[in-house]
């Protein structure tokens, strides 16, 4: 058996409830996608093999023959369908798949392996957006044939719930795991998938622990009761390093750590944030930049990740498509935020509440206080609220909060996940603005991310993400902090390629054992 030790406990096992990596990672055992990722973020098939671009509206996935879903039954395009179909069902979920799904317009199945998509529009980026969504099986509902409706398809069998995949009842998939136990608070329990299509496991079960408490996943794994853990202590991981008895892996991530300063109205004054004389303060660009322009990236990098980190100077690595290469770093002037700030009728600043999980990124309550401090040095008056994930989670999407500190991974690995999910205006059509809790609207970065999702031609396509990217700091609609660099400790027998998504899969850790 494999033990691994979790950062964080996932909410649920239902692979379309809530869009969160501690969720996506563990039902991605049990659960697979038409199309999947390398460690690298590189496409690979999964359940389809092979998919075309018809025309500019129109995707032709072929679906891989002759794989079975955990309980025997066979995987069809009727299967596809009912996924997707499942998604719009889920009303006020707290992250909606629908960002992923709201540009399709019809799914047929001519034949039992072969899946059409058409889209509203043209839609270049709807392979990137299939590696999010978890194929379950049409068995649930008795293999009831399913006709796609955009709103969520009309089925006389119950839809499987949330508490049915928690349980077991309804956790069957393709993948190389078998749903064994999941028991909150303590351990989930997945046993290997031998009749699995692609290549098996090596291990033949492997347990998960939820262990939030950073300094309990390293005494596990030092006393042998843990094999891997991910996202260590930064503060332990010099030593580890060192250590024979231990193999550590690291990778720069997709993920951004950000600020979010909430934008929703004129003269409401966000929640925490006093001495504005009824005004929110952040309406104003000059006060966003000013916040930015007091944060020294360069220190918190070094000092509190401990180079675990790389400064941001926008909301995805330069590296990545559709980035902009040309920005500079975000500087450190906290002179000119003085002035800004004075500028914008705060000569004397004022009070704000920084909120910020203390449990979900790496040093995430560390970073929220060395920044109140460094705002506090050009009057702006910060106290940190600190809390539990779940509790973080729950407050934001209730509006709680005046500032806060999140982070976003793009898991199609393109720009313009970061910026419909935390910029664009939320537009529950379109699926945009799943994460942006701020209410930052913008009519011209909108108008750059809506043509760039309907070019085709790679090159424009970029160049679109690029400008609406430089825009997005022009106007400072949240304030980037750092790309994380993730690394995992594992016993010194074990391996694991470090993946750009953050994602812990057991079925990707091997043994280097004879």
């Amino acid at each position: 058996m494999l033990k691994v030790g979790l950062s964080t406990e996932p909410t649920t096992l239902d692979p379309h409830y809530q869009n969160l990596i501690p969720n996506n990672q563990i039902t991605g055992h049990i659960f697979e996608t038409l199309i999947g990722t390398a460690a690298n973020g590189s496409f690979r098939p999964k359940l389809a093999q092979s998919w075309r671009m018809v025309d500019e509206n129109t995707w032709e996935f072929t679906l891989r023959k002759n794989v079975k879903f955990h309980n025997g039954s066979p995987f069809t395009a009727n299967s596809v369908l009912f996924s997707f179909c499942r998604i719009p069902t889920l009303l006020g979920t707290p992250s909606p798949f629908t960002i992923y799904t709201k540009a399709i317009k019809e799914i047929t199945a001519p034949d039992p392996y072969t899946v059409i998509m058409k889209t509203k529009m043209p839609h270049p980026l709807l392979p990137n957006e299939l590696t999010t969504i978890q194929i379950v099986s049409d068995s649930l509902i008795g293999a009831e044939k399913v006709a796609f409706v955009e709103s969520g398809c009309k089925i006389n069998a119950a839809i499987p719930t949330k508490a049915d995949f928690d349980g077991g009842k309804a956790a069957i998939g393709t993948g190389p795991f078998k749903y064994a136990e999941f028991v909150k608070g303590d351990h989930i329990l997945f046993k290997r998938n031998d009749d699995y299509w692609g290549a098996k496991p090596q291990w033949a079960s492997v347990r998960f622990r939820p262990l939030k408490d950073q300094g309990a996943r390293v005494a596990g794994l030092l006393s042998g009761e843990i094999d891997f853990i991910e996202n260590p202590p930064i503060e332990d991981m010099l030593r580890i390093l060192t250590n024979p008895k231990f193999n550590v892996e690291m990778e720069m991530s997709s993920r951004v750590i950000y600020i979010a300063l909430d934008q929703r109205s004129d003269t409401t004054v966000p929640p925490d944030v006093k001495g504005t004389n009824g005004k929110n303060p952040f309406r104003d660009v000059r006060v966003r930049k000013a916040l930015s322009l007091a944060i020294d990236r360069y220190k918190l990098t070094l000092r509190v990740m401990s180079s675990f980190a790389k400064p941001a100077e926008q909301l995805l690595a330069r590296n990545f498509f559709g980035a902009d290469p040309s920005l500079p770093a975000l500087a450190y002037a906290p002179e000119k935020a003085k002035q800004l700030l004075a500028e914008a009728g705060y000569p004397n600043g004022f009070e704000l509440t920084l909120a910020t999980p203390n449990d979900r990124y790496m040093n995430d309550a560390q970073i929220a206080q060395a920044i109140a401090q460094m705002w506090a040095k050009i009057g702006v008056k910060t106290k940190v609220e600190a809390m539990t994930a779940s509790t973080f989670f729950a407050k934001r999407t209730k509006n709680e909060f005046g500032a806060w500190l999140g982070g976003w991974g793009a898991q199609t690995n393109e720009m313009s996940s970061p910026l419909r999910a935390l910029v664009a205006t939320p537009n529950k059509e379109k699926g945009w603005g799943a994460a942006n809790s701020a209410q930052f609207s913008d009519k011209a970065i909108d108008a750059l991310i809506e043509q760039a999702l309907l070019t085709v031609d790679n090159s424009k396509r970029r160049n679109l993400l690029r400008e609406a990217s430089k825009l997005t700091m022009e106007k400072m609609a949240v304030l980037p902090i750092h790309y994380e660099v993730t690394p995992w400790i594992m016993k010194a027998d074990l391996r694991y390629k470090a993946r750009v998504d953050q994602f812990t899969n057991a079925f990707e850790i091997i043994s280097a054992k004879p």
